[in-house]
């Protein structure tokens, strides 16, 4: 039924589901700890999707590609949810999410280094002005001096652009090695590897005290529906329009993420983030060759 529907109601339904997944995070992470989150995250999706992919008959695919796809856990996965959820026990849910539209701009980059795939003059330009936006957005927010829990939004926010760069990285690499394998597989496989590589750290930083109900039930739907579910419209958009498309879908995130930090975490949002937000969206839809520069 999914798979017949319009891409674009997949896209914005992706960008409903990954702007929440900045709320969920940070509920999670206040009790369980940024790793024990993302690992706990991946876990649910991995035993949510894995079902799935053998009632499909899928496991074979599975099988055969199944260290590239574990390497695509790791940086699609692993990685950045884990920067994510140390980011957003110290900056807004908000920031967070705005900083999440770069990854586009690593997008680029990585196929440019990678794939050999040289940006035009107005790409290159969307690049500089993307990063420009960055660099206006954090400027007065990027402290590296440590509050009383000893985190500092410097750190958070570097943490943010890793992730961002990890998932551009791991676009690239689907793209080049996991062309025509299915949507099913790349997410059950990628949320396997992810919750492999982070079983280890996850056991280690258990926190000490049982987290309550609401962690819990925002760990859940972390790994069902902003993971599991997500996944699976992520890869058949890379698989419909592409992976420089598909990760324009960033654009619309913070949106829903704004939405939902205004709504239930009474988050303050200025102007300034606003409009900083909107240069870097400018800057990122011309890296992506969704506008372009005229020449007269």
């Amino acid at each position: 039924m999914l798979a017949k529907r319009p891409w674009r109601s997949q896209f914005v339904l992706l960008a409903a589901l990954w702007g929440s997944s900045f709320m969920f995070m940070r509920l999670g992470a206040q009790e369980f700890g940024a790793l024990p989150t993302a690992g706990v995250r991946v876990a649910i999706a991995a035993l949510f999707l894995l079902p799935l992919l053998l009632w499909r008959g899928l496991g074979p695919q599975l099988m055969q590609h199944w260290r590239k796809i574990f390497f695509i856990g790791l940086f699609n996965s692993a990685l950045p949810f884990a920067c994510f959820c140390f980011a957003l026990l110290s900056i807004s849910t908000g920031l967070s999410a705005i900083l999440n539209a770069t990854v586009p701009l690593f997008g680029a980059l990585a196929a440019w280094v990678w794939l050999k795939d040289r940006p035009s003059g107005s790409r290159i330009t969307g690049l500089v002005i993307g990063f420009v936006g960055v660099a206006l957005l954090t400027w007065d927010k990027a402290s590296f001096k440590p509050d009383a829990n000893g985190l500092s939004s410097g750190w958070a926010v570097l943490a943010c652009l890793l992730a961002c760069l990890s998932y551009g990285v791991s676009a690239s690499f689907a793209k080049r090695y996991l062309g025509g394998v299915s949507a099913l597989v790349m997410a059950t496989g990628s949320q396997l590897g992810a919750a492999l590589c982070l079983a280890l750290p996850t056991l280690w930083l258990w926190p000490q005290r049982m987290p309550g109900a609401t962690a819990w039930l925002a760990l859940l739907a972390l790994g069902v529906l902003c993971t599991g579910v997500a996944y699976i419209l992520y890869f058949r958009l890379i698989e419909k329009i592409g992976p420089a498309r598909s990760l324009t879908v960033t654009f619309v995130v913070p949106v829903f993420a704004v939405t939902y930090g205004l709504l239930f975490f009474q988050e303050t949002v200025s102007t300034w983030m606003l409009l900083c937000g909107l240069i870097i969206i400018c800057g990122t839809a011309l890296s992506a060759n969704l506008l372009r520069l005229r020449r007269h």
